[in-house]
């Protein structure tokens, strides 16, 4: 049972209060805590700060596994031996805060290979922190892009793809919650020690009832993974995923991010790559070089297809995930044509080209900083 100190105003009771390292939370997260650890038991850990500061020899650099918007994640080794990664949620946040509770809400009833498990967390003092397990590959973008990694072969491109499919597959359609997770990109799926996908950081996930058939929202997200609809006008729907992953299954059989603005503008946007190399037939020309030949051409084409189907401009015409999977792992070829291609974004947001000033911007959340460039070009294309 958590025990709730009550908060005390003067700076000299404040200070007392840290020394004693208790817990400062409020009723209502008293309540919340109470209500995750009785629903799972053993399955749910509540941490205590020293214990996760032990664990990741005080939160040091050197254990930085990566920085997000709202904060850090370290690695850390709990006394029993286990690895961990701990995220430390920036305390002057607000949107740190909401992604805490979120991530805790969603990731303590969620149970599937290929989501992240969160193992608990801690609410002490003015911390909040999240404890999941750890994945010795890193993430994804780490895989494909970092200088002097690894190389990952074609099977395992293979895997990784349809692995992260059916996880977002669950969240959609298989859940108990419809789950939209708003941020789907190469960072936010992690690897394990045999390569196998796992989707993370639920902070921005939205739940839609199963009465809604979209949500209206402030935009979050990052830019080269957003949605055009849903960036336009932040009306929210599962197809915004669905945009997301077809962008992430062109960055893994190409082996380059969404954008790149090192090399010719007409190539700096990997979508915009695709869609010309797919209308001029030679789609597998977008391949990732460093395999040579040692890929599966009938595979990589049919990925590539299915990434285009995903990010077609028009939300209908994008297939569900559980289409996704199923044309994933299917043989026969693939009746669907891609259409409407993204690059006219304006008019497939059925906005007005000659009064672009009339509609107002939602306001965006971005989880990582962006190139101003990058989204004039977004935005400005007809």
């Amino acid at each position: 049972m958590l025990k709730l100190f009550t908060c005390c105003l003067s700076p000299h009771c404040q200070e007392q209060q840290q020394q004693a390292h208790s817990v400062s939370i409020t009723t209502t997260e008293r309540s919340f805590f109470e209500d995750i650890i009785g629903s799972k038991g053993g399955l749910f850990r509540i941490f205590r700060l020293a214990e996760l500061k032990d664990a990741t020899d005080n939160f040091r650099s050197r254990n930085i596994l990566g920085r997000g918007a709202f904060g850090e994640v370290f690695k850390g080794v709990l006394t029993d031996g286990t690895q961990v990664a701990v995220k430390k949620l920036s305390v002057q946040s607000h949107q740190g805060k909401r992604q805490f509770r979120t991530e805790v809400t969603l990731l303590s009833t969620l149970r599937h290979v290929n989501l992240v498990r969160l193992l608990g967390c801690c609410a002490e003092q003015s911390e909040r922190l999240l404890v999941y397990e750890y994945h010795l590959n890193g993430s994804l973008d780490q895989t494909l892009f970092k200088t002097g990694s690894k190389n990952l072969g074609w099977p395992l491109r293979r895997e990784i793809i349809i692995g992260a499919a059916k996880g977002l597959q669950y969240l959609h359609e298989d859940s108990r919650h419809h789950i939209i997770h708003r941020d789907i990109k190469a960072s936010n799926i992690l690897l394990d020690e045999k390569f196998h996908a796992r989707i993370s950081d639920f902070g921005l996930a939205r739940l839609l009832d199963m009465s809604q058939t979209h949500l209206s929202t402030g935009v979050a997200g990052t830019f080269g993974y957003l949605a055009p609809e849903y960036a336009s006008s932040g009306n929210l729907t599962d197809k915004a995923d669905v945009y997301s992953f077809g962008i992430v299954m062109l960055e893994v059989v190409s082996g380059r991010k969404n954008y790149n603005p090192n090399v010719r503008p007409e190539d700096q946007l990997l979508l915009k790559v695709a869609w010309r190399l797919y209308t001029q037939g030679k789609l597998l020309d977008l391949v990732d070089r460093r395999m040579g030949d040692q890929y599966v051409p009938w595979e990589a084409a049919r990925i590539l297809h299915v990434a285009l189907l995903c990010t077609q401009a028009a939300q209908s015409l994008r297939p569900s995930m559980s289409k996704v999977v199923y044309l994933l792992h299917g043989r026969s070829e693939i009746s669907e044509v891609p259409t409407k291609p993204p690059s006219v974004f304006v008019e497939s947001f059925e906005m007005q080209p000659h009064k672009p000033q009339s509609r107002k911007r939602p306001s965006v959340t971005l989880t990582s900083s962006s190139n101003a460039s990058m989204v004039s070009s977004i935005f400005s294309e007809t």
